[in-house]
């Protein structure tokens, strides 16, 4: 969280502005200062005032929306296979993990918090920080490049997916990052989608490891999905079970939930096909027969 007296907050410094939807950081400068301290003038770097020939855009924001701008790697940086980073897309630095890195191609696959997959080149990306009590975590003096999983380990510093083990949370799973294994078969992480009360920061909570699996590879549906078929679908800041029970047009679905007994409807891209985690290995699951209510 940024503190007004913070020395890397002063008129004129380059910032990053947290969205407060999608969780995306916009690059801008700071303009001015509240009398008040608690408040900047920001002009953003890539986002223009509406009809207007090309005036950049001026916002007055708390400052606990305002971050400085991350230290930038060096160039022969190397980024690995499921480590998480920041992409730049749309004029706006976006959370996500690498899921493909090609030989021979000048592009990395990375598929965003936000649901979506995009080929960038290495230059568009850097290593996931985040901003706390005043210090970058990880430290850029101590970036070893193996921040995440490899292959499907569950440990500190895993990308995994937390089901909660509440009443009205059954078949639901939440992304998150382990901070730390704090034995007795408990592990302290924090959610990626989850915010605290305040919307500051991620929750962080212990959970049970029996609650904990492997982030799910990533898989496309081109050809889109069959009625019948069991489905995740992102909703309420998590991956819920479900059945597809009606195809409608233009890429909708309609889902059945049966621990809810409920249906909705959803775009494509808002689901993805659903995967058991069984023997350490990411099985799909068959189609099966709908029972209707």
């Amino acid at each position: 969280m940024a503190v007004s007296g913070d020395p890397y907050f002063k008129v004129g410094a380059a910032v990053e502005v947290r969205s407060t939807r999608g969780g995306a950081f916009k690059p801008a400068t700071l303009i001015a200062k509240s009398s008040s301290g608690t408040s900047f003038l920001v002009e953003y770097k890539t986002l223009l005032k509406p009809k207007t020939k090309g005036k950049p855009l001026m916002e007055e924001l708390d400052v606990s929306l305002l971050r400085p701008s991350p230290p930038q790697e060096s160039d022969d940086y190397a980024f690995e296979l499921g480590q998480e980073v920041d992409a730049y897309h749309n004029g706006r630095w976006w959370e996500g993990v690498i899921t493909q890195i090609s030989e021979g191609s000048s592009k990395i696959s990375v598929y965003l918090h936000v649901k979506h997959e995009l080929q960038l080149e290495p230059s568009r990306l850097r290593p996931h920080r985040e901003w706390v009590d005043g210090e970058w975590v990880p430290p850029p003096l101590q970036e070893k490049n193996v921040s995440a999983p490899k292959g499907a380990k569950v440990e500190e510093g895993s990308l995994v997916e937390v089901h909660i083990d509440e009443e009205g949370f059954e078949g639901s799973w939440y992304a998150a990052k382990i901070i730390e294994d704090m034995g007795e078969d408990k592990c302290l992480v924090q959610y990626r989608t989850i915010r605290t009360e305040t919307g500051e920061k991620f929750l962080k909570e212990e959970v049970d490891r029996r609650n904990i699996r492997p982030y799910p590879p990533e898989t496309i549906m081109v050809d889109g999905f069959d009625l019948n078929e069991q489905v995740d679908a992102f909703h309420n800041d998590g991956w819920w079970e479900g059945w597809i029970c009606k195809i409608l047009s233009r890429g909708r679905y309609r889902v059945y939930f049966k621990h809810s007994d409920e249906e909705i409807v959803f775009e494509h891209s808002d689901l993805r096909p659903h995967q058991n985690w069984i023997n350490d290995t990411w099985v799909l699951a068959s189609q099966v027969y709908f029972i209707s209510k």
